[in-house]
């Protein structure tokens, strides 16, 4: 172990680094390190100022909430200071937690457990039930006055309702939805500013702005967590029993909360939402474990820090911090550019990543990232790894901005950037990566469904000759196969049998595997039922094809430009005459049709139903699903985290409003409810 002057040392400069990554997350809202590496360097203070107590100070960032209070707000005094929690990464820790509440009270009945939103933590003040002050933490002691920009905020009321305290300060997390951020990030994209680095970045961000205009624009939101100072009305004898108070008086409180009896459900709440973190429409980073019993709170107490009645069980990182170096392009089977970003080998979001994608040029141009630079690495679930942005030390010198090329890296062709898009293209139909692509594509799950013909054997066929285009698929022969790097008789087999039965697969499989531009599931499946046979598309305009419920002229002018190509119809005659099938489903005309006429529009997430399958169900019987709210729609169905621009609109039109239930209702009788 370390003498005591080099552990001296090493505090001192923690402690400096720690500072500065603390004023760029809470005042600059422009941090310079994952959570995940600044967590790592908290806990090396920690273990150092334990082994040296002598050697704690109270300035130290340990002792301490938050970052400084910024000079743009007015400062706030929080009247019940805003504590940070301390953090367990193990089950390990958490039972070491446990532990140590079983040393100060006799018996904990009941732990309230809660989803860590990755937000900014808010104090929000009601007197007599009216919305009269927003704070953030600050340092804990001392916040900033954010009032009127979280009075933008539709999920917190302006007034309260029922019967409330005549003061009551609700403390919660405010944050970006994903699809917010998302909408923002391209809206920065289009508009050629820099992308923000994650939802929590953005909805700090958002919130200091000293125009309350741009705030409103961000489509933030808040789920309330804990009462702070109370004057008057009701006690509360547990925390679950104040939350219900809470959401009594119109305030947003996560549906996920559960209060359990023991360490060990919690933990298995705990890693339920690992596994599930990525189905839900906000970000969270763990899970917030509290006691329950509000008089055992006031027992256990709280260090200088944090509360010893609760702490956040944190989940892996899912960012890191590595060098980017180099940025190369691949070559998709549309023929598309891809930039991607080859960086030296992180762990990060439970898997090793070498490799990650830059999406277009654009979003190189945007993120400003460039060979040679430390950059953040993101992954999310099974999303690929994607490059957020660089970390840019002051006295690291940029390096020259990486430059699109402008040939194919594989067959030299050129490069073209498609008009009024965002992507650029490899233009020779030959080159041997689209070739494969469509081919592997061709053979997908979403397509013809033929297992064991991934990319792999599609390069293999291709650069052996045996396959130059899809319609070659259906002459391979057990002669063509043996003999071949990795197949034997049993693999041969298995192959030409998956080949021989996606002849019989529905023609929307056809039509995506057919590698149409634009066309996706939902178009494929309106082609086909509309035109019942692909000769009909085939041989249809596109006027004609534009007719098609939600096909559009952009959609139809590229089928119909598809089915024009001569070559494109040569390779649909080896399908006709290896007995692919052309024909469509069947359709009965005189089957009810309830919601004939009816425009539905579906936004937010169902439990009962995908987006996708409940625009079949308003289809099948008879109805549109459009995107978008106009004045021709019927009826805008809500679920979870809904538009918030499609909400808005719909109210403005007076356009009735639908909830999970009211749509069955309406998909069982054909009738608007009451």
């Amino acid at each position: 172990m370390a003498g005591p002057m080099d552990a001296s040392d090493e505090i001192l400069a923690l402690r400096a680094e720690i500072a500065e990554h603390n004023r760029r997350y809470f005042e600059l809202d422009d941090p310079s390190v994952s959570d995940a590496e600044y967590d790592a360097l908290v806990r090396r203070l920690r273990e150092l100022e334990a082994a040296n107590p002598d050697l704690i100070t109270p300035d130290s960032p340990t002792q301490r909430v938050g970052g400084a209070v910024s000079s743009l707000f007015a400062p706030v005094v929080h009247q019940v200071p805003m504590m940070s929690l301390d953090n367990a990464f193990s089950f390990e820790e958490l039972e070491a937690w446990g532990q140590r509440l079983g040393r100060r009270v006799a018996e904990v009945a009941s732990l309230a457990c809660e989803l860590k939103i990755d937000g900014l933590a808010m104090s929000v003040r009601y007197e007599n039930g009216r919305f009269a002050q927003a704070a953030t933490r600050g340092d804990g002691r001392v916040g900033e006055d954010v009032t009127e920009n979280v009075r933008t905020i539709a999920a917190v009321p302006e007034q309260l309702v029922g019967d409330m305290p005549a003061v009551v300060e609700v403390r919660g997390e405010v944050y970006m939805p994903m699809a917010s951020f998302e909408a923002l990030n391209r809206r920065q994209a289009e508009a050629g500013g820099r992308l923000f680095a994650n939802p929590r970045n953005s909805a700090a961000g958002s919130l200091r702005q000293k125009d309350a205009r741009i705030t409103a624009s961000r489509d933030l939101s808040m789920f309330a967590y804990q009462l702070g100072a109370v004057e008057g009305g009701p006690g509360f004898r547990t925390h679950t029993e104040s939350l219900e108070a809470i959401a009594a008086w119109g305030l947003p409180v996560n549906p996920e909360i559960r209060t359990l009896g023991t360490l060990a459900e919690v933990y298995d709440y705990c890693r339920h939402w690992l596994e599930h973190r990525h189905d839900l429409g906000y970000e969270i980073d763990g899970v917030v474990v509290k006691v329950d019993d509000l008089a055992l709170r006031d027992e256990l107490g709280a260090t200088a820090k944090a509360p010893r009645w609760a702490i956040a069980f944190k989940f892996p990182p899912e960012e890191k911090t590595t060098k980017l170096l180099d940025i190369m392009v691949s070559i998709g089977r549309t023929g598309r550019a891809t930039p991607f970003a080859r960086l030296e080998p992180v762990f990060v979001g439970g898997s090793t990543v070498g490799v990650a994608t830059l999406h277009n040029q654009d979003q190189v141009r945007a993120k400003d990232v460039r060979p040679g630079d430390m950059v953040v690495v993101r992954k999310a679930g099974d999303v690929i790894p994607e490059v957020v942005g660089p970390v840019l030390p002051r006295d690291n010198p940029r390096r020259k901005p990486w430059v699109f090329p402008t040939t194919c890296p594989v067959c030299s062709g050129p490069l073209v950037r498609l008009e009024g898009e965002s992507d650029t293209a490899c233009v020779n139909v030959d080159c041997p990566a689209q070739r494969a692509g469509r081919i592997e594509h061709f053979c997908s799950r979403g397509a013809m469904d033929i297992e064991g013909f991934g990319e792999q054997r599609a390069h293999l066929f291709t650069s052996s000759g045996l396959v130059e285009d899809i319609g070659d698929i259906y002459t391979l022969t057990e002669e063509k196969l043996l003999g071949l790097e990795g197949f034997g008789a049993i693999s041969v087999r298995n192959l030409l049998d998956a080949i021989e039965a996606s002849k019989t697969k529905p023609l929307p499989n056809l039509l995506i595997g057919l590698n149409i531009r634009r066309v996706g599931p939902a178009a494929a499946d309106v082609l086909a039922r509309t035109f019942g046979h692909l000769d009909r598309i085939m041989d249809a305009s596109s006027a004609a094809i534009a007719e098609a419920e939600g096909i559009g002229p952009l959609i139809a002018e590229a089928v119909h430009a598809f089915f024009e190509s001569p070559r494109n119809r040569a390779v649909i005659e080896k399908l006709r005459a290896a007995g692919v099938n052309f024909q469509g489903p069947e359709t009965d005309d005189d089957s009810p049709k309830p919601l004939a006429g009816m425009s539905i529009v579906v936004t937010g997430t169902l439990e009962g139903w995908s987006r996708e399958g409940a625009e079949e169900a308003i289809k099948a019987l008879g109805g549109k699903s459009p995107g978008s709210v106009s004045k021709k729609t019927t009826a805008l169905v809500v679920g979870a985290e809904p538009g918030a621009s499609k909400l808005t609109k719909a109210t403005d039109l007076g356009v009735p409003v639908l909830d999970e239930a009211g749509f069955a209702r309406l998909l069982e009788t054909g009738e608007l409810p009451s």
